[in-house]
């Protein structure tokens, strides 16, 4: 069952994710995180970063320029592959690759289409003040670019060996000539990449390494990690042997490919500069994922109903809040002061993200909490005033159990575990 839409008005609704420039009528392809998005997409980053640098050895990052010299995509095959060949509808106008289309009509309006003119799908921009002698160039196409780049900087800067990884995240641009699918396809977007350079007689068992390893991380992610799968491409550029895809009920979320040295050797070439290390141009297993598409999945994946409950049933380590404190009532001082004190304890000594509700009534609290993937909600009430305990409620199940005040750091530091 396709519950995109219901997943996009919530985006909007709940503020994870709004249209870019939407009081001017919007800009397609072009999207905002909102408060919650912003929050859940740092967390995914942060699991990303922490699991490809600190879990595994000999892995080091960098965080390069999205502006680069225009050499680059000259050597990267850019200016040349990024071309696609579009055709025009004389009627409506849309766009389409030619690729695409079968026979001279258009496929949303049945008028007649124009020849197909090359497309390229860099995003130009300009450096300089004075006009006429500005220079070209673009907006990163892809991340990994600036990995390659600084391969060398890397390499006599730190005290890694062969094999090692540099790791990024970052923003790239396309313009993309059927951009849509809501964050699946987008004209500025986010990657994050590794690029594991080892010596030739080590790639076979290093792909397979990354090819299993990324599909056993995000699967210890998903709420259904069974609508993952591998798709093997047929198709293969001419360095590669093997590529990969992790994909969500059949759409692309990360590429494992087998780049060799060709990567190197390019660069090597356009600029004049050595690249060897260790006496050899290293060989490349590259897994590049889309942050956007994984969080976008991530949402699909999650999005549950229960009868009239809606909820997101997301990992808690990606969940924009941990936990949500209450009062019972908001119109009782008396709770209120607790709920408070327990709300400042968990977020500011405790360091959980925990939000603060006393909007309408409790039944409506809960359904807020759930709707945002909240796992826990904590509420005072009278008993609490009594006994120093509060009610906890799992997001899953539904289900409420009685706590002490005093356990709930470890309770909850538990549950994150």
């Amino acid at each position: 069952m396709d519950n995109t839409e219901e997943v996009v008005a919530l985006c909007k609704r709940r503020g994870f994710v709004y249209p870019g420039s939407e009081i001017y009528g919007g800009l397609g392809g072009i999207y905002d995180y909102g408060p919650l998005g912003v929050e859940m997409k740092n967390n995914l980053k942060k699991l990303w970063w922490s699991w490809m640098t600190v879990e595994h050895e000999n892995i080091v990052g960098i965080d390069g320029a999205i502006i680069t010299h225009p050499r680059v995509w000259e050597a990267s095959g850019h200016i040349k592959s990024f071309v696609d060949p579009l055709t025009e509808c004389k009627k409506c106008h849309h766009r389409f690759k030619a690729d695409d289309v079968d026979g001279k009509k258009c496929p949303d309006c049945q008028g007649e289409l124009t020849e197909p003119k090359n497309f390229n799908i860099l995003v130009p921009t300009e450096l300089g003040v004075i006009e006429g002698e500005k220079i070209k160039t673009y907006l990163r196409g892809e991340a990994c670019q600036t990995i390659y780049l600084n391969f060398k900087n890397v390499a006599n800067s730190t005290r890694v060996k062969l094999p090692f990884g540099i790791v990024q995240i970052g923003k790239a641009f396309r313009n993309e000539v059927t951009f849509g699918n809501f964050l699946f396809r987008q004209r500025e977007f986010e990657q994050w990449d590794l690029q594991w350079f080892t010596k030739p007689e080590e790639m076979d068992q290093w792909f397979e390494y990354w090819k299993n390893a990324r599909m056993d991380w995000y699967q210890s992610l998903f709420t259904h990690p069974e609508n993952l799968q591998f798709y093997q491409h047929e198709k293969l550029a001419h360095y590669a042997k093997k590529a990969f895809d992790i994909r969500y009920r059949d759409r692309e979320m990360e590429g494992i490919h087998w780049r060799q040295d060709w990567d190197l050797g390019r660069h090597g070439q356009f600029s004049g500069q050595d690249l060897s290390f260790e006496g050899i141009v290293p060989w490349i297993v590259e897994t590049s994922g889309g942050v956007d598409r994984t969080f976008l999945f991530l949402l699909l994946d999650s999005y549950t109903k229960d009868g009239d409950r809606v909820f997101l049933k997301l990992n808690p380590k990606i969940s924009p809040y941990k936990v949500a404190v209450f009062p019972l009532l908001a119109n009782k001082p008396e709770l209120v002061r607790k709920a408070q004190e327990i709300y400042k304890h968990l977020k500011l000594e405790c360091k959980l993200a925990t939000v603060w509700d006393d909007r309408g009534n409790i039944g409506k609290r809960y359904y807020a909490q759930d709707e945002i993937g909240t796992p826990w909600c904590v509420t005072v009430d009278f008993q609490t005033l009594e006994d120093q305990t509060v009610t906890v409620r799992d997001r899953d199940s539904a289900v409420q159990e009685r706590l002490p005040v005093a356990s709930l750091d470890s309770y909850f530091i538990e549950k994150l575990k």
